[in-house]
């Protein structure tokens, strides 16, 4: 009984923190569907589309800077909880802009609430999650991730289908715009509803609360070893720096980090996330069909996603990149050849090779890097570390939305592919040569990879000693 409860507790808590992704999926995808709109009222060109798309990186690179410092001080929840009511801020203000400076200024102000988002809802879901099923859970804020997408193309496909032409240059793209505030709401509600980080709690010298939340997770028995694993790891752990993740061990743990966040956004999902009507028109669709071809795409991306959940305590992180990358990279090379021979023609074709690509993405490269980063680095310096790779994940992001519209416009979108293609190819050998595996092992003894021999010997000694 203890444990169907225990588990049905985790879950909960792991999807109040996942909804997170709802915030980033829904961003990610709603641009898509206002851009055709805002290019023609303002007039934009290829770069100026690119930053509005883009500005809210810029945003998300200072969110992500911050969280960790900020997680620290005042905890992974209240931070969690700023991020919904910057949510909520942001897509009111942009739904009511008066020009495209008002714009950008509000979606930056979005950007900061995922970067805090974004970071700290997969460190918190890592550090209250048993080993066993912490994949799976941790995979939750891709899934929202996707379900926000998903549900907000098909948002942008009904605004498109509300009125003419017209109206939706006048009203439509600030329905789509301020529908976000529904996402950020229920973030914000649920919140309210789950615990503080027990590993933070720890950290703060709050034993008993944190021991109370993890006997709820995993049961008295297993709360008590893994408190005084914990206790032991931060004891060990002397500074909470910076610095100490670029000594070594720590700085190989940094470098994998960077890895999986860069190739999170580079491999080109977010080309097709941002401007998916826009690629379909080029090759023929209209009257808001490109909206329907777009909403197929987030309709595979939930159905992936669910798959990518259920493979990855069972077949292990770098296995699924490995494979996902590869099937990536050939799908993207598909994609290039499409728009090279016959894009006049090739409309379901082109629908058929997306849908493929996304589907690798996702039971790969889309949910596992968003886990494993919080996974790899110790507990005294985890929301620092997780805010830095996410820096690196959300230039990445910036740099997507900047250039993939120059690129398109400057080299064609065979060539623009072509170069996703040999980034894929990139990615699969460093998944097979650097990553490490992280199955089903505590977050304790994963840190273990990056200690010496003297830094274990003593931890053991310390875990002995708390055990007793």
């Amino acid at each position: 009984m203890e444990k169907k409860h225990s588990l049905w507790y985790v879950i909960l808590i792991a999807s109040a923190a996942g909804l997170a992704g709802l915030l980033y999926g829904f961003d990610t995808a709603v641009i898509s569907g206002a851009i055709g709109y805002l290019q023609e009222v303002y007039g934009l060109s290829p770069a100026m589309e690119g930053w509005v798309i883009s500005c809210v990186m810029i945003g998300g690179v200072i969110g992500v800077a911050l969280s960790g410092f900020l997680a620290d001080r005042w905890g992974r929840k209240k931070i969690l909880m700023v991020a919904g009511v910057l949510f909520i801020i942001s897509a009111l203000g942009s739904a009511l802009a008066t020009g495209v400076t008002m714009l950008v200024f509000a979606r930056i102000i979005g950007g900061l609430s995922i970067g805090f988002a974004s970071a700290l809802s997969v460190t918190y879901i890592s550090e209250c999650a048993p080993p066993a099923i912490r994949g799976r859970l941790g995979s939750m804020y891709q899934l929202f991730t996707i379900l926000g997408i998903s549900a907000t193309f098909y948002i942008n496909y009904g605004v498109a289908n509300s009125g003419t032409h017209e109206w939706g240059l006048e009203i439509g793209w600030r329905w789509m715009l301020g529908y976000g505030a529904v996402p950020g709401i229920i973030f914000l509600f649920i919140l309210f509803f789950i615990p503080e980080s027990p590993r933070y709690l720890v950290q703060k010298k709050d034993n008993d609360q944190a021991f109370s939340i993890l006997q709820r997770i995993n049961g008295k028995e297993i709360a008590e070893k893994e408190i005084a694993e914990i206790k032991a790891s931060i004891e060990i752990e002397e500074s909470s720096s910076i610095k100490e993740l670029w000594k070594p061990g720590l700085k190989k743990a940094m470098g994998v980090g960077i890895f999986l966040a860069l190739f999170n956004q580079v491999i080109g999902m977010n080309a097709v996330n941002y401007y998916g009507p826009d690629i379909f028109r080029s090759v023929g669709f209209e009257n808001n069909t490109e909206f329907l071809a777009t909403s197929i795409i987030g309709s595979v991306q939930v159905v992936f996603t669910i798959v990518g959940i259920l493979l990855i305590d069972r077949l292990g992180r770098k296995k699924l990149m490995a494979i996902g990358s590869s099937l990536m990279a050939i799908f993207m090379f598909l994609i290039g050849s499409v728009f090279y021979f016959d894009p006049a023609n090739a409309g379901v074709l082109l629908i058929v090779m997306i849908a493929g690509f996304t589907a690798a993405f996702c039971v790969s490269m889309g949910p596992i890097p968003w886990i494993m980063i919080p996974e790899i680095f110790p507990n005294h310096l985890r929301a620092k570390a997780v805010g830095i790779a996410t820096m690196f994940l959300w230039g990445a992001n910036w740099a997507i939305g900047q250039f993939t519209p120059v690129l398109i416009n400057n080299m064609g979108s065979a060539f623009t592919f072509w170069m996703f293609t040999v980034i894929n190819i990139i990615c699969f050998t460093f998944v097979m040569t650097i990553v490490p595996e992280t199955k089903n092992k505590s977050l304790e003894q994963i840190s273990q990879l990056w200690k010496t021999k003297e830094q274990k010997e003593k931890e053991d000694q310390l875990q002995d000693q708390y055990s007793h």
